[in-house]
């Protein structure tokens, strides 16, 4: 176990710092900096003399050896457009993103798994044959659509909950959450579900799919010409292993739902990391560029690894392979 995870925290130093290669160098060709940050009223002298504090004069490979070697030592820069520490903005976004993130995928865990053991339990009945429908319906509708389509209903027409913000929130040890509060419930309600129809789409198609599989498979028929009940069948075997590789789809789900919140945080102008992301492309802003690219993929290595550990412990046979 102890070479495994060696082994996994040796590639994810490599995938961070192709990243953050990546990151860098395509932010350096999304626009000027400096004009966005100046204006057309500020003297050409003046211009060069601010690109040169801000080292953007330097040779790429020392710009980047110093972007890298600030972040390692916990120095993200300053903002070009608000000049804040790039640190201080990700931190009090970080939050809102997260709480959203995990709301939503909770969401789609709790329907997509029961929904997908009920399909695959009775694959031919007229209500699974209705909730594959709704489900291809569903996914096929682009998320931006979805959200609109909530915030028409429930928010327009119904008047039952807030169309954009976050709402109510409290400090907890540092940590502001709107997960204390009802109003931060109310206004976490429309993004999260449009977020997490995707996910549990996905969720729900996979554990039917996999429960099907286990239910063919000889140890399960096996079972039933011994008498062992259906119940204890269903839930205590065949679901059991069929949460195995679906224990990986959720771990990456959970970054893809962090990574991809982009959308949903614009319509609903949630105040996390997607919509900090798309005002500093707005503005050119490439600190706050880089540096959201880089927290994503250490979201999305962090969640990966844990999800490989996971996946070793509850398959021992995984161990057993990567040892040999």
């Amino acid at each position: 176990m102890a070479y495994f995870i060696l082994k996994r925290l040796v590639q994810s130093v490599f995938v961070m710092i192709a990243v953050a290669f990546l990151a860098f160098s395509l932010f350096r060709f999304v626009g000027d900096p400096i004009t966005q940050m100046t204006g057309v009223e500020t003297a050409i002298e003046d211009q060069e003399r601010l690109r040169e504090e801000l080292g953007l004069n330097d040779p790429f490979v020392v710009q980047f050896y110093r972007f890298t070697g600030d972040m390692l030592q916990g120095d993200f820069g300053y903002s070009y457009r608000t000049r804040q520490s790039v640190g201080e903005m990700i931190a009090s976004r970080i939050p809102a993103t997260l709480e959203l993130g995990t709301v939503a995928l909770l969401i789609s865990l709790i329907v997509g798994i029961p929904t997908g053991v009920y399909t695959a339990l009775r694959p031919r009945g007229f209500v699974t044959q209705s909730i594959l429908l709704t489900t291809l319906v569903g996914v096929s509708i682009p998320t931006f659509v979805i959200g609109i389509m909530l915030i028409f209903l429930f928010g327009v027409q119904l008047g039952w909950l807030p169309t954009f913000g976050r709402g109510g929130t409290v400090q907890v040890g540092g940590w502001e959450s709107s997960l204390f509060t009802i109003d931060g419930w109310r206004a976490l309600l429309l993004p999260a579900i449009t977020l997490g129809v995707y996910q549990l789409t996905l969720t729900m198609r996979l554990v039917r799919a996999e429960m099907m599989e286990v239910l063919r498979s000889d140890y399960i028929r096996f079972g039933m010409a011994r008498g062992v009940p259906m119940r204890s069948l269903y839930f205590r075997h065949a679901l059991s292993n069929t949460m195995v590789p679906v224990i990986t789809i959720i771990g990456l789900q959970f970054g893809g739902v962090i990574a991809f919140s982009i959308v949903t945080e614009s319509v609903f102008q949630w105040p996390g990391m997607g919509l900090l992301f798309l005002e500093s492309i707005r503005f050119v802003d490439i600190p706050v560029m880089g540096v959201y690219l880089v927290v994503i993929a250490f979201f999305f290595v962090l969640v990966n690894l844990i999800v490989d550990l996971l996946y070793v412990a509850i398959d021992p046979r995984l161990r057993i392979k990567d040892e040999s």
